[in-house]
């Protein structure tokens, strides 16, 4: 039997904390560890990545699919450098993942070989938690306390292991180890709701709003039911931010699809019109898309007091969680919907969705990318996950791609690093090899580090029990990722190299198909989600399809009011309060 060392203990609490996976890339100062959970007979497994960086984003990936805590590996020097964009994702979007990462100053070449001070490298992106295990007595405490904090603080954490201390053996059990471990992965510590008087001001200023927009963000991932049977008492229109975009069904009638530079124009006239304004769990950063100052007022909910009002001034303060807080209000606010604004909201959203399809339907050469996320809309399947990358293709996705109720979607939204996709399809995949995922990216980012990724998933998908796994790239040669309508080349810096995406699925073992007519888009999408082992679809579309953000809350505002009694009586009793000054300076 193998000695037992400080390595094999670090297994065993990652098995306590309930770890299926960690993610990294090998090296010589975490070898000890990788080969006690290659020994550990898959739980945890460990799954190698083609790069550092890759590995930290299927840790946060696997921390946004699941709520639970992701964990990634690496050693020191510039493999520890790289987990660091994958690390700042989670900060940013407040996700808990632990990085181990192996140090070994004491080899043959001298102290400076790859030396890089650690703790101030993580400093500012593990804020919460940067701590070495200097003795293998140390490293059951350690460890458990980075977790703790993780789930705690929603964040990134690291732990230094040096190698020296992975190797050291531990003859004896260590009197800790089987303590039990009470926190749960991702979720609160404690249940948290406002006071009792915040909730009555926040119902006293929502009894007396004539026209209500909920905001809704990723913090209110949990809060569907209430969200949809508070803006029918008011007669409310909603909103979601970039993030929020899977929380509620599309297909309401007042839903006005994602705010902000990506999303759409209802959404932007919904803030141009509303006289009060409920945010719930987000902090919304397109600010230029929310009512002016002034316009409206404002209540937020978010289970983190930091993150009110941070970048927008707010009335009433709420903290708590989403769904909770959210039904303490409806025990306090009468039904009292207002029919004008409602119908003034869904005229609205008729109007964009009637809108998007003939964006879609616009020619382009040779295929107009709209196009492709809007014939995916209809056969995605009703369970699984989307990861979307960054680029033209996430204005696609805001507008054009409509979610299922139950469909997991997520992307690096805070930071905005290109090349999240595929490692979060990864990560998602892994932890539901029985359901089916869809990455969306863009040829920028699959030049990036997706081809690279294409062959972690050649390696693992025959042990998948639903083999789906399709991954879209939209090909347009563009690798500012913004085309925005102008003709290409702009510069010869700008045009990426022509690569045979479906060619390079095909010869590792899976599914490729290319498509370069409109017509046959849809047949496209059938065949890759229907195909029995992952696939490409590789979409060659149009880069000069314009982006086209909508104009902002106030440059939309008289837009809203343009037609019917309804609209007129909405406007009259809003041009009689305060913003009438507002807008004749807009004017």
């Amino acid at each position: 039997m193998a000695e037992r060392t400080a390595a094999h203990l670090v297994v065993e609490r990652l098995r306590a904390w309930r770890v299926p996976r960690a993610f990294g890339y090998p090296g010589w100062a975490i070898a000890p560890l990788v080969e006690a959970l290659d020994a550990s007979g898959g739980d945890p497994e460990f799954v190698p990545a083609r790069h550092e960086e890759t590995a930290s984003f299927m840790a946060t990936g696997h921390a946004k699919f699941t709520g639970g805590i992701g964990v990634c590996l690496a050693t020191q020097g510039p493999s520890a450098v790289h987990l660091l964009n994958g690390l700042y994702d989670a900060k940013l979007d407040s996700k808990p993942v632990v990085a181990i990462v192996g140090e070994d100053i004491t080899g043959p070449l001298g102290a400076a070989h790859q030396e890089i001070g650690l703790s101030r490298l993580f400093g500012d992106v593990c804020n919460q938690f940067v701590r070495y295990a200097r003795s293998p007595e140390q490293v059951p405490a350690v460890l458990d306390q980075a977790f703790r904090t993780a789930a705690a603080t929603r964040s990134p954490v690291c732990v230094v292991l040096p190698r020296a201390v992975q190797v050291a053996p531990m003859p004896d059990r260590h009197p800790q180890d089987g303590r039990i471990v009470s926190a749960t992965p991702g979720e609160p510590l404690a249940r948290v709701l406002p006071h009792d008087g915040d909730l009555d001001a926040a119902a006293s200023l929502l009894r007396t709003a004539h026209r209500v927009a909920i905001l809704v963000g990723q913090g209110a991932r949990d809060a569907a039911p209430e969200i949809v049977a508070l803006a029918d008492r008011l007669g409310a229109g909603v909103a979601t931010s970039l993030l929020g975009k899977p929380v509620l069904d599309e297909r309401l009638p007042f839903h006005t699809g994602v705010l902000g530079e990506v999303g759409t124009p209802a959404s932007a006239q919904l803030m141009g019109g509303c006289d009060t304004l409920l945010m719930v769990g987000t902090t919304e950063p397109w600010t230029d898309y929310l009512p002016m100052p002034g316009q409206t007022r404002t209540v937020q909910i978010d289970i983190d007091g930091r993150r009110i009002g941070n970048h927008y001034p707010i009335e009433v303060t709420l903290v708590g969680d989403a769904a909770e807080t959210l039904r303490a209000l409806l025990d306090r606010v009468p039904h009292r919907r207002n029919e004008d604004w409602r119908g003034v909201v869904e005229t609205t959203v008729e109007g964009w969705r009637g809108q998007a399809a003939e964006r879609a339907s616009d020619p382009a050469e040779p295929v107009n990318p709209q196009l492709v996320l809007h014939e995916l809309s209809s056969r995605l399947p009703s369970a699984g996950a989307v990861a979307v990358d960054v680029g033209s293709v996430l204005y696609w996705y805001a507008r054009h791609l409509e979610l299922p109720p139950g469909v997991n979607a997520q992307l690096c939204g805070t930071l905005g690093s290109m090349g999240c996709a595929l490692p979060y399809a990864v990560a998602a995949k892994l932890a539901r090899p029985d359901q089916p995922v869809v990455a969306l990216l863009g040829d920028a980012a699959m030049q990036l580090n997706g081809l690279a990724e294409l062959i972690t998933v050649a390696h693992h998908w025959p042990e998948w029990s639903d083999p789906r796994l399709v991954v879209l790239v939209l090909n347009n040669r563009d690798q500012s990722g913004m085309g925005s309508g102008r003709r290409l080349p702009a510069t010869a810096a700008d045009r990426l190299p022509d690569v045979p995406y479906a060619g390079w699925a095909r010869l590792l073992g899976l599914h490729g198909v290319r498509v370069d007519r409109p017509e046959l888009v849809g047949p496209a999408w059938d065949e890759v989600l229907a195909a029995d082992r992952p696939a490409v679809l590789e979409a060659v579309v149009d880069a000069r399809v314009p982006l086209a953000p909508p104009e902002p809350a106030f440059a939309d505002l008289r837009g809203v009011f343009a037609a019917g009694d309804a609209a007129r009586r909405v406007r009259d009793r809003m041009l009689e309060t305060s913003m009438t000054v507002e807008a004749e300076d807009i004017r």
